[in-house]
């Protein structure tokens, strides 16, 4: 029996999984069976860490109201609070882009969720 080996659609499935591992160290980037386990390894991990992400930007906003509503004499957690009660519909992403480049915006909106809270 003549011997087969395979042909275009495989060879291009392979390059396919060796050029997603180009810049792995050893033979990660070199050896196929190693190569496409690293691959399948750093896809889940793209995977996770693209939710991560939103997890880890929500962290860092709500520090940077933390620190903005501590200087505006309230704490994030009234602050989050009174803007709920007085239904001001900002996120945080809003509010936290807005202590940083309009300081004086932010004190109006931390007064304003002072309001009846």
């Amino acid at each position: 029996m003549p011997r087969v080996t395979r042909g275009f659609k495989a060879r291009r499935r392979r390059n396919k999984v060796l050029a997603m591992a180009s810049g792995y160290r050893g033979g990660k980037h070199r050896l196929y069976r190693t190569a496409a386990e690293a691959v399948d390894r750093s896809l889940c991990f793209a995977y996770r860490d693209r939710r991560d992400r939103k997890h880890d930007f929500r962290r860092l906003w709500i520090a940077r109201l933390s620190a903005a509503a501590k200087q505006n004499g309230t704490t994030y957690s009234r602050l989050i609070c009174g803007l709920h009660k007085n239904a001001i519909e900002l996120d945080r992403k809003v509010l936290s882009n807005l202590a940083i480049l309009d300081p004086n915006a932010f004190s109006s909106v931390v007064k304003a969720a002072a309001e009846n809270a």
